[in-house]
């Protein structure tokens, strides 16, 4: 018998900012996917060889930005360059991210059992029990097509795009599932950019995420 997987076209869409390090291992993880169909990175205005990079390591798409748009924009780029019912999104800075954790993400929604699949990160037992009671704001995440698509654009402005999801799948009441991702690690920004520059771009990732919680609750009627 042939699995939905088989027939079913999957895109995994790799957002990425100044990722050099990282995103080769990420998109051979994905290209040895069983069930990935192609794999687009979208360079959102990085200033290193991320692009490059990406090629090098098999990615079937690149979309270099030319400026910095926000994880959001470089989405929406993303799903715009395919066709693809299900979309599987995966963050570029990744450390330990192999094709069982995509195979993983991906098999609740082709199967029928949720319509978007979320990855909770391996932060041991007891935040991960901690995590599964908040907001599932990771950026490993599969999904139907529409479940994006059905957001308003303004919405997925940002680091609030996570958010803006999940909130569009519970105000449908669409059925969402999570898995834990095993041994998956992430380099955080106070590697990538120094102490300062790295606390000065989380808190803004935290301010941006606090001003989505609002907006979507005051446009919670939108989201139906």
């Amino acid at each position: 018998m042939t699995s939905p997987s088989a027939t079913t076209k999957i895109t995994a869409i790799v957002p990425a900012l100044n990722e050099e390090p990282t995103i080769a291992d990420v998109v051979r993880a994905l290209k040895s996917a069983p069930s990935v169909s192609e794999v687009i990175v979208v360079d959102d205005g990085s200033t290193d060889r991320t692009a490059a990079v990406a090629r090098e390591a098999g990615a079937d798409k690149v979309i270099s930005l030319p400026t910095r748009s926000g994880k959001g924009n470089a989405l929406c780029q993303g799903v715009s360059a395919t066709d693809a019912p299900v979309l599987l999104f995966c963050d570029a800075d990744f450390l330990g991210f192999g094709p069982e954790h995509a195979e993983a993400l991906i098999a609740p929604v082709v199967s029928g059992q949720a319509m978007m699949c979320v990855g909770l990160r391996d932060r041991g037992p007891a935040v991960i029990a901690l995590e599964r009671l908040m907001p599932w704001i990771g950026g490993e995440r599969a999904l139907r097509r529409e479940v994006f698509e059905s957001v308003p654009p303004e919405l997925l402005d940002g680091f609030r795009v996570e958010l803006a999801l999940n909130a569009s799948c519970r105000a449908k009441d669409l059925p969402v599932a999570s898995v834990i991702s095993w041994g998956v690690g992430q380099r955080r920004k106070m590697q990538k950019r120094g102490w300062l520059r790295g606390f000065v771009d989380y808190s803004g990732m935290v301010w941006d995420m606090t001003q989505a919680v609002v907006a979507l609750r005051l446009r919670r009627a939108e989201l139906r």
